[in-house]
């Protein structure tokens, strides 16, 4: 009887942390799709500015 209520706990404790990792997930995907063009736009600007100082 105790190994049942210990297996339930773990089983319970590992969903809440697929719950946070999937959370975290969609954060940095969130992030991404709104930062993204603007990251985009920075490595462009480097990118061009390396490409006219180069001899």
């Amino acid at each position: 009887m105790v190994q049942k209520v210990l297996q339930k706990e773990e089983g319970q404790s590992m969903v809440e942390y697929g719950l946070i990792i999937a959370l975290i997930a969609v954060v940095v995907i969130a992030a991404l799709v709104v930062l993204g063009p603007t990251i985009r736009n920075l490595f462009t600007s480097v990118n061009t500015t390396l490409a006219n100082t180069a001899p």
